[in-house]
């Protein structure tokens, strides 16, 4: 990822992503509405291998959601986040990022 690529990576995470896991595995998730189709299209391109499910169409709601997980998450996402500055951009996002790597011993 280039610079903007990663900003605009990192700010969606911040804003929209979940961090956590099944139980078995680690897992980044993005749930936002299908109008953020391109937008969810550049995220998988940006990280090779994670995967787009959907459209879900759940109480009215239609919504795409972009995952994240396994071998990708754990050799090439993580990796990448732990260089950027989520911790001094928002210390809510970085706090459920570290839980997320403590939990599945990341």
């Amino acid at each position: 990822m280039n610079d903007f690529e990663s900003g605009l990576f990192l700010g969606v995470l911040i804003s929209e992503g979940h961090f956590g896991g099944d139980g078995r595995q680690p897992q980044i998730t993005v749930r936002m509405h299908v109008r953020h189709e391109a937008l969810f299209q550049l995220l998988v391109t940006l990280v090779p291998g994670s995967k787009l499910y959907g459209p879900y169409n759940h109480d009215g709601r239609i919504y795409y959601q972009w995952m994240a997980r396994g071998q990708v998450l754990r050799e090439y996402l993580v990796p990448i986040l732990d260089k950027l500055p989520i911790q001094t951009i928002d210390e809510h996002a970085f706090t459920r990022y570290s839980e997320m790597k403590r939990k599945y011993n990341m």
